[in-house]
Formats: C-alpha cells, sequence, structure tokens
C-alpha cells in the first residue's frame, strides 16, 4: 500500500512538472516582426522621397534654376552648352543693377535670353561704337575690354550696332525697366533691337557656371 502510494505521489509530481512547462507555439508569419520592421522601413523611404520631390519644386520653382546657354551672344563670357543656375529669388528683394548677368524671357519670341545689365529705369543710354555712355558717361566694361582692344589691334571696332535707332529713338530706359546688350556685341539680339526690358520679364541672376565641370565657377558681376 505505501509502495502503491508512493507510486501514485511520484506520478502527480511528474504531470506537475510537465503542466508547468512554458507552452510554445509558432508565431504565424503575418505577425512576426520582421515584415513589420519592412513596412516601416518602406513607409520612412516613402517619406523620404516625398520630402525631396517637394524641396526639388520649391527650389527650382521658387529659389533657384538650371538653364543651358544656347548662342554666341554672350562671348567670350559664356558659350553654347555652358549651365549656369540663376538667382530666381534676388530680384524679389533689392532691383537689378548695371553689370549683373540675367536671364530673362522674350514673349515677343518665346524664349529665354541671358545678358547684361547696362543701364535702369531713369537712365539714359548711348551705344557708338565701342563706347557705351550711361548718363553722359563712359562706362567701364573689363568683362569684354579683352576682346575690345583684339579688334582695335586689327583696325576694326568690336561692336557694329548703336543704340538708339530708327525704332527705338528714346534713349532714356523708363522706370521699371532694364536695358541690356550681349557681351558680344556684334552679335547679340538685345535691347538695340527687342527693346527696354521690364523688370517682370527678368527670371533672375546668373550667378553660377556649373557645367562643363572644367569651367565650373562663381559668375562676377561688375
Amino acid at each position: 500500500m505505501e509502495q502503491d502510494k508512493q507510486n501514485q505521489n511520484r506520478a502527480d509530481a511528474a504531470e506537475a512538472t510537465a503542466v508547468q512547462e512554458p507552452v510554445v507555439s509558432e508565431t504565424p508569419e503575418s505577425e512576426q516582426t520582421p515584415p513589420k520592421k519592412k513596412k516601416s522601413e518602406a513607409k520612412e523611404w516613402i517619406k523620404a522621397i516625398v520630402v525631396a520631390l517637394v524641396l526639388v519644386i520649391i527650389i527650382r520653382g521658387f529659389l533657384f534654376e538650371p538653364f543651358i546657354v544656347d548662342g554666341p551672344s554672350m562671348q567670350p563670357n559664356f558659350y553654347t552648352g555652358e549651365r549656369v543656375i540663376v538667382n530666381k529669388i534676388l530680384y524679389d528683394i533689392r532691383d537689378p543693377h548695371p553689370g549683373e548677368v540675367v536671364v530673362l524671357k522674350v514673349p515677343s519670341q518665346n524664349r529665354d535670353f541671358i545678358k547684361r545689365i547696362i543701364a535702369v529705369g531713369g537712365d539714359t543710354v548711348k551705344v557708338d561704337g565701342d563706347t557705351v555712355t550711361v548718363n553722359g558717361k563712359a562706362i567701364s566694361e573689363p568683362y569684354i575690354q579683352a576682346a575690345i582692344d583684339h579688334a582695335h589691334a586689327q583696325g576694326s571696332n568690336y561692336n557694329i550696332n548703336n543704340f538708339p535707332t530708327e525704332q527705338i529713338p528714346d534713349g532714356k530706359v523708363p522706370q521699371g525697366y532694364v536695358f541690356v546688350m550681349g557681351d558680344n556685341r556684334s552679335n547679340s539680339q538685345d535691347s538695340r533691337m527687342i527693346g527696354y526690358v521690364p523688370l517682370g520679364d527678368i527670371i533672375g541672376r546668373a550667378d553660377v557656371i556649373f557645367w562643363p565641370l572644367n569651367k565650373a565657377e562663381w559668375i562676377n558681376h561688375y
């Protein structure tokens, strides 16, 4: 009897021990951690891409924009195929200054031009050969002086297009406008032909040449 009782106690103890063992069940794949982590990473990537696109739209639309130089009108300082970054917000802060290189819209031709500002509203401009006067004083143009000197050494003028003209006889720039010319004076369509440029048609100031890389530099404004 005593032996049976001991055997029963051992059996009960073994059963109790077995019950106390933790039960391990397989977790369904849908509840495992890795997929949740992957979903979280995917959401973060999507957020990052959306933020980047928004920044690109803001920067390109309101602050800076790349433009490609097309044509010889700004040689010897800018050449076809060069890429420039245009500062689109500067002239929301202040007015343009003479000597600055700008990109502007020309609605009559449905094109954008890159030119240099020579005079602003209220100034009186005269172009006679290679002498440009603003308000009766000849201006210094170091950005094309070497080209002018070379032309003179060859016995000719660098510029053959004067101003005022028969089409634009008044040399005084109206308020709210600028007078622009290309650095390649004899091969540039500018204010001598298209007239004064409204401030609202100026897209911005060209500040950096970023392509090709071997010509990358900040643009000088005189």
